[in-house]
């Protein structure tokens, strides 16, 4: 069994989820998180700013198109667990401006993720995996890019069987 870092990206607080404006406490994709942490073990790891993300959805909206246009790489509040204790990373994020966000990039540049299996999944509300996939590729060329997994977030609590079909396609 490899041991397995799933690492994750989430924003709780008002997100937009189908078709409306809702308060969430926890972000759609800290919940799959947690849902795959108890179907496949291994350690969960949240990729944080250093300066958090406005609550308002409208206000974190403008900050993360600006960041993508900028290309930037915003500095994450910890340090990067130990990857080489990993095998397997299973890598979460939201998908915002038709990727990931921006500190998801950060976090994949500053390890080194050569020679390990990135599982990537997604939370979204109708722009499936957009171009995420292509972006960890590129950012990660001497990693295996396993197939990737896209979760509507109103979907999310009918998903176990979704997840449980992922992680035995992915052999873990």
């Amino acid at each position: 069994m490899s041991q397995i870092l799933i690492a994750y990206f989430s924003k709780a607080g008002e997100n937009y989820v189908s078709g409306a404006m809702k308060e969430l406490p926890v972000g759609n994709t800290a919940h799959v998180a947690a849902m795959l942490q108890e179907r496949a073990g291994g350690d969960l790891w949240e990729i944080r700013p250093r300066e958090p993300y406005p609550d308002g959805y409208r206000d974190c909206v403008a900050r993360s198109k600006r960041e993508l246009q900028e290309k930037a790489r915003p500095e994450l509040a910890d340090t990067l667990p130990d990857l080489s204790a990993y095998n397997a990373v299973i890598l979460g994020y939201p998908i915002w401006c038709g990727t990931m966000p921006m500190p998801v990039w950060t976090f994949l540049e500053a390890g080194d993720f050569s020679g390990k299996a990135i599982l990537p999944f997604c939370t979204h509300e109708g722009s499936g995996l957009a171009r995420s996939v292509e972006d960890i590729r590129a950012l990660c060329p001497q990693s295996q890019i396993g197939e990737a997994l896209a979760i509507h977030g109103s979907h999310i609590p009918e998903s176990g069987d979704a997840l449980d079909s992922w992680l035995r396609r992915a052999g873990l």
